[in-house]
């Protein structure tokens, strides 16, 4: 009986135990299973993160090829091609505009002939007469500096100014262009002018500069550095003019000048830059011609004469 007893129990326990155990079984494979279902699709969901594809796709930003592309303002060409100015074509031009500076300082130095005929064209009045001696030598000397730009050396006698002009044609008084040098109160002053007519009209808008001058009694010296026109009216070359020396008076309170009193003229149109040319003055030669003329008119009616009494 009691061995029956204890079967039972065991039967009983075992079966006890096998319902324990799948009911425990089926409590931990049931969490397991929603905890993988419910863990993956939250975790699964994860494609918003994942698709960060938006943040990812920051082409828009990386695609700065507009700011990258900052060729067109690293072209620039434009501003480095200053060949213009760099080709020394055109910034050469602009060291030779014309400079106007009619301010006088002192000339301490006489004006002489030295280099007469060698590195300067030289006019006088009377002809060879020596500017550094005192008297009434009336002298304008041209020495070429560069192009159309020349260094003047003018003296003369006068109360009032001296003046060289240049003359495209052999009629003195056409718009000539003149350089004036006045005595006010023994200091010099001095002009750009044009003479037309036998008028000088002062305008100082002749390039001119670096002038000096001098006074002494009524010897007037002046120097300075010109910018002549060119000379194409004479059909020779640029640089040819025909040259005159002039004298009259200045008044000082209305600084106006008086007509011209010529004492030179060149018979013919110079060349400035050819220095050993001998410059004649035509104001000399008519002179002598109408004198020649006068001998020879006389000449023929005292022939006339004689051979009517020869009848």
């Amino acid at each position: 009986m009691d061995n029956i007893r204890r079967l039972m129990f065991a039967v009983v326990m075992a079966i006890a135990y096998m319902a324990m155990g799948t009911e425990a079984q089926t409590i931990i494979t049931a969490p397991k299973s929603n905890a993988t279902m419910t863990n993956v699709t939250t975790a699964s969901n994860v494609t918003t993160a994942s698709n960060v594809t938006t943040a990812s796709n920051v082409t828009t930003a990386s695609n700065v090829t507009t700011a990258s592309n900052v060729t067109t303002a690293s072209n620039v060409t434009t501003a480095s091609n200053v060949t213009t100015a760099s080709n020394g074509t055109t910034a050469p031009n602009l060291i030779m505009a014309p400079v106007i500076n009619t301010t006088v300082t002192a000339l301490t130095d006489n004006i002489a002939t030295n280099e007469c005929g060698k590195t300067k064209l030289c006019a006088a009045k009377p002809e060879n007469c020596d500017p550094a001696v005192a008297g009434s030598c009336f002298f304008v000397s041209a020495q070429q500096s560069s192009g159309q730009t020349f260094s003047f050396q003018l003296r003369g006698v006068s109360s009032g100014y001296i003046a060289v002009g240049l003359s495209t044609d052999s009629t003195q008084g056409g718009n000539d262009t003149t350089y004036v040098c006045a005595n006010n109160n023994s200091n010099v002053n001095f002009f750009t002018a044009l003479l037309d007519k036998g008028v000088l009209t002062i305008n100082n808008t002749l390039p001119v500069d670096s002038v000096k001058g001098s006074v002494n009694g009524q010897i007037i010296q002046c120097t300075f550095s010109a910018t002549v026109p060119n000379a194409t009216v004479t059909r020779s070359t640029d640089t040819s003019f025909y040259l005159s020396i002039s004298n009259g008076t200045f008044n000082s309170v209305t600084g106006t000048l008086g007509s011209p009193n010529t004492v030179l003229f060149s018979d013919k149109a110079v060349d400035l830059t050819s220095y050993n040319t001998n410059v004649l003055n035509s104001l000399n030669a008519a002179p002598s011609s109408s004198h020649a003329f006068g001998l020879s008119q006389a000449f023929l009616i005292l022939l006339g004469v004689l051979g009517m009494m020869m009848l």
